[in-house]
C-alpha cells in the first residue's frame, strides 16, 4: 500500500491515472469498493497537493484558467461525491473503462484536432486561445463530477478537455490537470470524511507516500518531452481500461 501510494502520487503529476494503481490495491486487501474509493480519494489528496506545489510556476502563468479549473472541478466534485454516496455501488463503474478509452483517444489525437479547429476560422492568423470557452468550462465541470464520484482517469479526461479547449504549452496543461485532481479530491474528500465509511489505515499509508510521489512526479512531468508524455498518458489509460474490462 505504501508503494501504491508513492506510485499513485507520481502518476497524479505525470500521466493522470493515479487511482487506477491505488484503487485496485485497496480492493485487493479486502476493502469494499465504496470504502476503497472514498479512502483512496482522501489518501491521494496530499499527492495532488504536493504535485500542484511542484507545478506552481506553471500555474502562475495563466491565473484566469487556473481559477476556472479550481472552481469547476470543486463544484463538480460535490455532485460526484453525493452520487457516490447515494447510488448503488457499481452503477457508474461499468462505463468507466469506456470513458477512459475515449479520453485516451482524445489525448492522442488532440494536436491534430486543435490544428484543424484553428484552421477552420476565416482569420489568416488566429490568436492562441488562453481562456476556456463556455463549452470547455462545462466539460471541465463534468470532469469534476466524475472525479468526485470515482476519479480513475479523471486526470486523463482533464488533459483532453484542456488540450481541446485552450492553446497552452503541454507542461502548463499538465500542471492544470494536477490542480484539477487536487480540487476534486479535496472537496470530495472532505465530504467523505464526514459522510462516508473510511479505512483510516489505508488513508494514512497512501497519504504519507503520495505526498512524496506527487512532488517527484511534478519534477519528472516538467522535463518529459510533450510527445513522450502524451504517449505515456495514452498507454497508461488503455492499459488501465483493458485491465478493468477484464
Amino acid at each position: 500500500m505504501l508503494a501504491a501510494g508513492f506510485g499513485a502520487g507520481v502518476l497524479t503529476s505525470t500521466v493522470g491515472v493515479a487511482s487506477l494503481l491505488s484503487f485496485p490495491v485497496l480492493v485487493a486487501v479486502g476493502l469494499p469498493p465504496v470504502v476503497a474509493n472514498a479512502s483512496n480519494t482522501v489518501g491521494l489528496t496530499p499527492g495532488a497537493l504536493s504535485g500542484s506545489l511542484g507545478y506552481r510556476a506553471e500555474l502562475r502563468e495563466h491565473p484566469r484558467v487556473t481559477a476556472v479549473v479550481i472552481a469547476t472541478c470543486a463544484l463538480g466534485a460535490v455532485a460526484g461525491a453525493v452520487l457516490l454516496l447515494a447510488l448503488p455501488p457499481g452503477v457508474f463503474e461499468s462505463v468507466v473503462p469506456w470513458l477512459i478509452l475515449f479520453t485516451c483517444l482524445l489525448v492522442g489525437v488532440q494536436p491534430w484536432i486543435s490544428r484543424w479547429l484553428r484552421l477552420r476560422g476565416d482569420a489568416p492568423a488566429p490568436q492562441p486561445r488562453t481562456r476556456l470557452s463556455v463549452v470547455s468550462t462545462g466539460f471541465a465541470a463534468l470532469t469534476g463530477v466524475y472525479g468526485g464520484y470515482f476519479g480513475a482517469g479523471s486526470g486523463v479526461m482533464m488533459m483532453a478537455v484542456l488540450g481541446l479547449g485552450v492553446d497552452l504549452e503541454f507542461r502548463i496543461v499538465n500542471a492544470l490537470k494536477t490542480l484539477a485532481v487536487l480540487a476534486s479530491n479535496l472537496v470530495s474528500g472532505l465530504i467523505f470524511v464526514f459522510a462516508a465509511d473510511l479505512s483510516w489505515t489505508a488513508v494514512g499509508l497512501l497519504a504519507v507516500t503520495s505526498l512524496i510521489g506527487g512532488y517527484v512526479g511534478a519534477r519528472i512531468g516538467r522535463r518529459l518531452p510533450p510527445m513522450l508524455l502524451r504517449c505515456l498518458i495514452v498507454l497508461a489509460g488503455i492499459t488501465a481500461a483493458v485491465t478493468m474490462l477484464n
